[in-house]
């Protein structure tokens, strides 16, 4: 610095006159100001007093520029207290400085008051130009009247710089006809008065009127700029209709054709982030791809939109790629944007690396959003001490925080520290807002806290959450709670009160609350008078009749949803996949296979399911060859076949999936192990059975569970081991139910063990079952052994606990069309035949029998 002030003084002494001299001391004060070289600034200032320069207006003000610029606001206010003789770009290169720090608005506001009392210099269209957005940020609507007041009496109004300012003060406070009526009052309208209006109207969601305006800008004569370009490209997104795209690549074209904003990174930003807003990641990629240069914010939109559009490998892959080029550091935008993908692949390694890194930069630590997304990231991958320990070490936390830490406790479903955060919050002062009580709602009803969900609505009766929200989330989580607590009256009067605020997610809350508890009839009356569906609404109607054996109706529903040209989703072909098995239509079943291969479903779960259906179908080929098709086999497709290799007996089979299942290194848990061992029984492996049990506690670290201790008493008693059965069955460290005692009973009518039978009936009576099934078996035992006081103190005990055996029922489909038999059943149509048919068939059995060669 003392080499370039050595040199300027030399300069300046070889000036002929003191005005070139004055210009150059300007000109040097200038360039301080632009690389905000405070330093070299004040050493200028100090010889200018030495040589008595200060007496120059022009340098006075080039130094009251420089203090401004610097946000040396005290020294610029010195200053501007010594100048005398003080005009109008003095005053505004004051206001400018403190307009510029954006924490002095009260003295931006004081200082102009000043100048418009003085009347004499008077303010001028940069004056109200610098003041007009501080008023914006921080002033009160009979303020902002006023100044727009002042502007009409000066006749400024209709001036560019004052109604371009006035226009975004307008619009920013979501006055838009006012902002309309100073847009349309402006003389001389300029890019940056077109750029204004249509930002206004697109941050007040009216993204048509925007694109209408933008369309008469370009065939006007006034020529859009890439701030132009930047804010339309999110409102061609947020068209929402099929234009998007193609107008989005109008631009596109339209930038293409202009090399003033072909090579701008800001514009190829923007585009960037509109193709990925509308999902068209492939033309995101391939512009990324193209750029020349790459800022921070082009690495930011890239990472986050493969994010957004759920691209997580490759969202890692372009960090990954960020990382490499070793240009910028991570920002807070990156570290929110890399957090999620992190969750979603399960990568507690470079999540905490992100950690690491954001604890050494104190930046952002202290950023609080980052914080926030690091809870969340805990939360999701289940390491809750950590979340905690990040909550706990924000400095700065906000609401979101809160919120985040409930939500992270209310998931894992840790009811005490939900319930001491909770209290905590409220103590330290900050006050709930409608995420809060969602969360709240949401974790009572998971828990079935009825009390809690109360306590919970009165608090929101009292509070103002509710009012001004016109959506009805909150009432619809209410309504969900109470629906799931048990408690339809509730959910029913706060359904009917919102009357006039319904939606579809209300609408499809209730239908849901409804069929849950069986009532078909009260769900069918809403979904009729439903004026708008959505395909959640046509999917849960269907859920309900399959989850409540009304398959008919949930099949015309299905027929009805395509008549009226809406497409099936995931979640429909979830809802009727049942449907299909209770009617044991395989035509069905393979039209719906077709269907999700046609569509491209990809949900695992999806496919487990209907490879379960074709099981329970009779075709477990198919089934299998599904399986065998499928390339990730999670938990619930390996339960699925062995579950149909079970059914159909092929236990042999059931075992060498679920040995497969265990080299492939998935952890079997308690359904998966109940289903093989109901394999063995039903085969008769009691050797690989009680195998497979002793595994649950002694490799698997598991506790058995009542189901698998009947499934070990069933296969023993089936296999003729009463007495092995008998033992274990009194050696299970949990009571035995009646339905491990009644395996054991129809095991001792099997191999007609009548003495153990006596003794399991004893057990079985002091239960009081409602099984008939037992009964019968009991009847049928005293019976085999002559004990008729026996059997009839059994039909007494059926009738005096009013038990009956549902009638047995059959079905098959020939032809597409399904043929139901009931026991006692002759309402089929061709009953005469197939009774002749079975006589026919019953003679030729006997015959076989009685043939030698039998």
């Amino acid at each position: 610095m003392g080499e370039a002030f050595a040199l300027l003084l030399h300069r300046t002494n070889n000036l002929t006159s003191y005005a070139s001299s004055y210009q150059v001391f300007a000109d040097v004060l200038r360039s301080c100001a632009s690389i905000s070289d405070i330093k070299f600034g004040k050493s200028l200032h100090s010889h200018v007093i030495k040589q008595g320069h200060n007496s120059c207006s022009l340098i006075s003000k080039s130094l009251l520029n420089m203090y401004a610029k610097c946000r040396a606001l005290e020294d610029a206010q010195k200053l501007f207290d010594e100048i005398t003789v003080r005009d109008t770009v003095t005053w505004n290169t004051l206001l400018s400085g403190f307009s510029a720090s954006g924490r002095h608005d009260h003295m931006v506001m004081r200082l102009f008051n000043k100048l418009h009392a003085a009347q004499d210099p008077k303010p001028n269209p940069v004056t109200l130009a610098i003041v007009i957005p501080v008023c914006t940020r921080s002033g009160t609507n009979g303020v902002r009247k006023s100044l727009h007041a002042h502007a009409m009496k000066s006749a400024m109004e209709s001036q560019t710089l004052v109604g371009n300012a006035l226009l975004s003060m307008y619009a920013k406070c979501g006055l838009v006809v006012d902002a309309l009526t100073v847009f349309r009052g402006i003389a001389d309208k300029d890019v940056v008065s077109y750029n204004a209006a249509i930002a206004g109207l697109a941050e007040n969601k009216l993204v048509e009127d925007a694109f209408q305006l933008f369309t008469k800008m370009i065939k006007g004569s006034v020529m859009p700029n890439y701030a132009t370009i930047a804010n339309i490209l999110p409102i061609c997104a947020a068209l929402g209709n099929n234009f998007s795209e193609m107008l989005g690549k109008e631009i596109h074209c339209y930038v293409l054709r202009r090399a003033d904003l072909e090579n701008e990174v800001f514009v190829i930003n923007a585009l960037l982030s509109f193709y990925l807003k509308i999902g068209r990641v492939q033309e995101a990629q391939s512009l990324f791809e193209r750029m020349k240069y790459r800022d921070m914010i082009s690495w930011n939109s890239i990472i986050a939109g493969y994010t957004s559009n759920g691209q997580w490998l490759k969202a890692l892959q372009s960090f990954r790629e960020f990382l490499d080029t070793k240009i910028f550091g991570l920002d807070a935008i990156t570290v929110i944007s890399i957090l999620p993908v992190c969750a979603q692949l399960y990568d507690l390694q470079l999540g905490k690396e992100i950690h690491g890194y954001v604890f050494r930069h104190p930046v952002l630590h202290e950023d609080t959003s980052v914080g926030n997304a690091l809870i969340n990231f805990y939360a999701k991958l289940r390491c809750i001490e950590a979340a905690f320990s990040t909550f706990s070490l924000i400095p700065r936390k906000d609401l979101i925080s809160w919120n985040t830490m409930l939500d992270a406790f209310g998931i894992n479903l840790h009811e005490t520290r939900f319930a001491d955060l909770l209290c905590l919050m409220i103590v330290d002062g900050v006050k709930p807002d409608a995420v809060t009580i969602l969360t709240v709602v949401h974790f009572c009803a998971t828990l079935s806290r009825i009390k809690n969900v109360r306590e919970t609505h009165g608090y929101l009766l009292r509070s103002s959450i509710l009012h001004g929200n016109a959506e009805p989330t909150l009432e619809n989580a209410l309504l969900d709670a109470y629906a799931k607590c048990g408690n339809l009256e509730y959910a029913s009067k706060i359904f009917d009160n919102l009357s006039g605020k319904r939606n579809v997610v209300t609408c499809n809350t209730m239908i849901s609350g409804y069929l849950k508890h069986g009532s078909h009839y009260d769900a069918n009356i809403i979904f009729q008078s439903m004026s708008e569906r959505d395909i959640t609404t046509w999917s849960l109607m269907m859920r309900g009749y399959a989850l409540n054996e009304c398959p008919g109706e949930a099949l015309n529903l299905f027929l009805e949803l395509q008549y009226n040209g809406i497409r099936p989703d995931a979640m429909t072909i979830t809802s009727i996949l049942p449907v299909c098995g209770q009617i044991a239509s395989v035509d069905l079943l393979r039209q719906c296979h077709g269907y999700m291969v046609r569509t491209c479903f990809e949900d695992a779960h999806l496919y487990a399911s209907l490879l379960d259906v074709y099981s329970k179908c009779g075709s477990i080929n198919g089934a299998y060859k599904l399986y065998q098709s499928t390339p990730q086999k999670d938990l619930v497709v390996f339960t699925a076949m062995i579950g149909g290799f079970a059914m159909h007996g092929m236990a042999k089979e059931a075992i060498r999936v679920f040995n497969y299942m265990l080299e492939c290194h998935k952890k079997p848990d308690h359904v998966v192990i109940t289903t093989v061992l109901s394999a063995c029984r039903h085969a008769g492996l009691i050797n690989e059975g009680l195998l497979i049990f002793n595994s649950i506690e002694h490799v698997h670290h598991m506790k058995p569970t009542m189901e698998q201790y009947a499934c070990v008493v069933d296969l023993l008693g089936r296999g003729g081991k009463i007495k092995e059965a008998f033992s274990f069955l009194n050696q299970m460290p949990i009571a035995a139910n009646a339905n491990i005692w009644g395996a054991l009973l129809s095991a001792c009518k099997t191999h007609h063990d009548v003495d153990m039978g006596h003794a399991v009936a004893d057990h079985l009576l002091k239960m009081e079952t409602s099984d008939i099934g037992n009964y019968v078996v009991l009847s049928n035992l005293y019976a085999a052994d002559a004990r008729w006081d026996g059997v009839l103190e059994m039909r007494k005990l059926i009738k005096t606990r009013d038990l009956k055996k549902p009638a047995g029922c059959s079905w098959i489909e020939v032809g597409r069309i399904k043929n139901i038999f009931v026991a006692a059943d002759y309402s089929h149509p061709e009953r005469d035949l197939i009774h002749s048919m079975l006589g026919h068939l019953d003679k030729q059995i006997k015959e076989l029998y009685k043939s030698p060669h039998a």
